[in-house]
């Protein structure tokens, strides 16, 4: 793809720090103990502060495996052995037994911070509603969009619309709404003034601003990659509404009717509790609902300079030319 990437942060920084018990019934005592003697910081205006920098790495898988099914918790010696188990398969520089697999495998495990710990509830998927951990289906309609898609995405692209947001580096998945953690550039950085919040995300080094001056929405007509946010505060806890999404994202299916609703919380001095709902019934059967925790991270956070020698766009247009060329 012709991305470049620069080192990423450390997930060992990550995830040393976290504070959460390893038992979910352990935690919550645990947790009650620390409220009694810790409190949320506020910044100079009076806001909950969420600032500083963090990152959402960890392994726990985003759905629910098959082989865990009915499993909601981990246990304890489960979570060491899933780790493990986790860190020797993922591992890329035991792919490379030749040169074509070093060269497929893209890069090696120097560039990757996916993290190597599940989240500290021990939870078997950052999805936490439905109950068995799965995205719900899509409707008949999302089915026929999704296919539409699958479609121009295995033929040879017209043009550069065919190709997904991330090959042009306008949109990630993970750099989109929800955040959510990938592979690597886990990343982000929080920031308040008078009246905003302010995320910059690492992955595309994309910037929210997030208004809390009670704001409506924009019209229905203007859309945009992001959505269109709005935040409030309830009680401790950052609530960010966001509308107004283009068709071009397609979260997981979802499409303009996107309905997302965000809640940080300051749970202790390293996490922030990230839970989001999702809820778009032109796209799903139901809304539903995940969890990512985000750890402090020393930082510094690295410009993600996805289109620079960006070659692969202009080639495989090319090749596609060429081969329609070759069946004249």
């Amino acid at each position: 793809m012709g991305h470049r990437f620069l080192v990423p942060i450390s997930a060992l920084a990550a995830t040393a720090a976290v504070l959460f018990a390893p038992s979910p019934v352990a935690g919550q005592a645990n947790r009650r103990v620390a409220a009694k003697t810790w409190a949320v910081p506020h910044t100079a205006n009076g806001q909950p502060d969420l600032q500083g920098l963090w990152t959402n790495a960890t392994i726990t898988p985003f759905e629910r495996p098959k082989d865990l099914a009915g499993k909601e918790f981990f246990t304890e010696e489960e979570a060491a052995a899933y780790e493990k188990r986790v860190a020797e398969n993922s591992n890329r520089d035991r792919r490379g037994a030749t040169a074509e697999a070093d060269v497929a495998g893209a890069y090696n495990d120097f560039w990757f911070d996916r993290g190597n710990k599940i989240v500290p509830t021990r939870r078997t998927s950052l999805v936490i509603d439905p109950p068995d951990g799965k995205v719900p289906p899509l409707t008949a309609q999302a089915q026929k969009a999704a296919a539409a898609r699958t479609e121009i995405s295995r033929r040879p692209p017209w043009g550069p619309e065919d190709m997904g947001m991330h090959h042009r580096c306008l949109l990630w998945p993970t750099d989109g709404l929800p955040q959510l953690p990938s592979g690597y550039n886990n990343n982000y950085q929080i920031l308040q003034v008078p009246g905003y919040v302010v995320i910059l995300v690492e992955m595309i080094h994309d910037v929210r601003i997030i208004p809390l001056d009670g704001r409506p929405h924009l019209p229905p007509h203007i859309r945009q990659w992001l959505g269109d946010s709005r935040g409030r505060w309830d009680g401790s806890t950052l609530v960010v509404d966001t509308t107004n999404f283009t068709d071009k994202t397609h979260f997981r299916g979802a499409d303009q009717n996107l309905h997302l609703i965000e809640r940080f919380t300051r749970v202790d001095p390293n996490t922030i509790l990230y839970e989001f709902t999702v809820d778009d019934p032109a796209a799903f059967t139901k809304p539903w609902k995940a969890q990512a925790p985000l750890t402090k991270t020393p930082g510094p956070m690295y410009e993600y300079a996805c289109h620079e020698g960006n070659y692969s766009m202009v080639n495989v247009l090319k090749g596609a030319r060429t081969q329609e060329l070759g069946k004249e």
